[in-house]
């Protein structure tokens, strides 16, 4: 008789709790997400306002340029005599290496040179052997008078007519010689136009260009002509490039180059800086100066003459805060709309404690160092939280809304040292010589190296763009300064504002 089974009765189609929870969880935090996300877009909407998010990411500056690729290294072949080309061993695109004969000029003329030449050079012998007979005849004259004359058995003058004779002689046998070495030297001439005749490829490369062709009559009497024209290594190539001189001291050599050419649109390419030439070039008077870009062609799909869209990467930022050019851009219709937010502009344009705290951070101060530094920020702020204080006091006394100078200890209402094109290089070095005397104890404490990156990153810092930026807070703009950085020509670095802040971009075509 079966056994009764003990175990529970299980219910299909139930599902686990747990996994109930779960989605539960999830639906939770979509929903929770989409309302936030609606709610953002309902109050930019009902403000009349377009914003967008202040986001972390890379801002990438580069120089935009065109230019050629060649090879590095592209040697023009000629022929140094004249002739009827007789072979032409090369073609496109053929691979020749060191020395190989690549053309043949018609030798017959040299051949018939150095026939004649040899000719001469037996004529000049000839000439020499007589000379020489003369010379010792000559000799032995002269010898014979003078010891005559000495003897008085001969008149002197017989003598010195021996004597000429042997000069005369002598000089014959040098005139003799002298025509050898020409003849010789003359046939040599002909031998190397001989050789000449023969066009060899100086290098290992591949043809590019051949402009002669067999039957052709070379004449390389004004100017020796180009035969042939040899690329030596097209697996490394180069791209000369005109840069602006509003550009060129941004560029460095070793920077970073990427560019396309029409033959391949969707693949890019990479390069170097090798050299940044100092031949300035003048065309309807734009300065331009060349760059050169080594490109590696390994797989050699890149061809001389190509031409190249290239962009220099002179700068990179990775990691930073940004935002879009069009926020930098926008303005309210009145300057002085929202009143309520000239707190905020007053931190971005003077307090820079956090900039400074981010300087220190990075100089890996040790205990005393640190405490010397937060005793000095300390008594920064301190100042300017009462330079605040007056000027807001003044400004409700005058009815003014204009920002104080921080770092100034006055009044501060010129706008424009904070606006988008930066202080001038006086507010600059005002600000600089301010914070360093502030600091003073603080640098001195410092090491060498510290210290000279410390002077440094405040240089930066001094000589810094500053820019007003919109935040739109309970629906309402609220001005912001922030320190400008690099931009890509879409997006801008900026410091002054937080991750996830939204600023006003523009306004609602339908509002108002």
């Amino acid at each position: 008789m079966p056994r009764p089974s003990t175990r529970p009765p299980v219910s299909r189609g139930r599902i686990p709790r747990r996994a109930v929870w779960l989605g539960l969880a999830v639906i939770a935090v979509v929903a929770g997400g989409a309302y936030f996300m609606r709610e953002q877009r309902a109050e930019a909407a009902g403000s009349g306002y377009r914003t967008e998010t202040v986001e972390r990411g890379d801002v990438r500056v580069s120089i935009s340029a065109t230019g050629t690729l060649a090879a590095i290294s592209t040697v023009d072949i000629g022929s140094q005599v004249s002739g009827q080309v007789t072979e032409v061993l090369a073609d496109f695109n053929d691979r020749v290496a060191r020395d190989q004969v690549i053309a043949r000029i018609d030798p017959s003329t040299f051949d018939a040179q150095i026939a004649q030449g040899d000719a001469g050079v037996r004529s000049a012998r000839a000439s020499l052997a007589t000379a020489q007979a003369t010379l010792r005849n000559a000799q032995a004259d002269y010898t014979r008078k003078a010891a005559l004359a000495d003897d008085q058995l001969v008149a002197r003058a017989d003598a010195d007519l021996a004597r000429a004779a042997l000069d005369q002689a002598r000089a014959q046998v040098g005139a003799a010689q002298a025509e050898i070495t020409r003849q010789l030297a003359s046939t040599q001439t002909s031998r190397l136009n001989l050789q000449r005749t023969v066009i060899r490829s100086p290098v290992d490369g591949v043809v590019l260009t051949r402009t002669v062709e067999p039957g052709m009559t070379v004449a390389a009497s004004l100017q020796s002509p180009v035969l042939f024209q040899i690329a030596e290594d097209l697996s490394k190539m180069e791209i000369v490039l005109a840069i602006d001189e509003a550009d060129i001291g941004q560029v460095r050599v070793g920077q970073g180059v990427g560019f396309s050419v029409d033959a391949f649109p969707d693949r890019q390419f990479r390069g170097e800086v090798q050299q940044v030439r100092l031949a300035a070039t003048n065309t309807n008077n734009v300065i331009t100066y060349p760059v050169v870009v080594a490109v590696d062609n390994r797989d050699e799909v890149l061809l001389p003459g190509m031409t190249a869209n290239a962009e220099i990467e002179v700068s990179r930022r990775d990691d930073v805060l940004r935002v879009s050019n069009a926020a930098l851009r926008w303005k309210p219709a009145e300057d002085g709309d929202a009143p309520a937010a000239e707190a905020g502009a007053m931190r971005g344009r003077g307090d820079m404690s956090g900039d400074l705290s981010n300087i220190a951070d990075g100089l890996s101060l040790t205990a005393e160092q640190r405490a010397v530094f937060d005793r000095e920020i300390e008594a920064m702020r301190e100042r300017q939280a009462a330079q605040a204080a007056q000027a807001a006091a003044r400004a409700g006394a005058s009815g003014s809304t204009s920002t104080p100078n921080l770092f100034g200890g006055g009044r501060g209402g010129n706008r424009r040292a904070g606006g988008g094109t930066g202080a001038s290089a006086a507010m600059r070095q005002r600000m600089l010589e301010r914070i360093q005397a502030q600091f003073s104890g603080f640098a001195a404490s410092l090491s060498d190296a510290q210290r000279e990156r410390w002077q440094a990153e405040l240089l930066a810092l001094a000589g810094a763009r500053r820019a007003p930026l919109y935040r739109l807070v309970d629906g309402q703009p609220q001005r912001v300064m922030v320190r400008v950085g690099a931009s890509d020509g879409a997006s801008t670095e900026v410091t002054g504002v937080e991750d996830g802040d939204r600023v006003i971009v523009g306004i609602e075509r339908d509002a108002g």
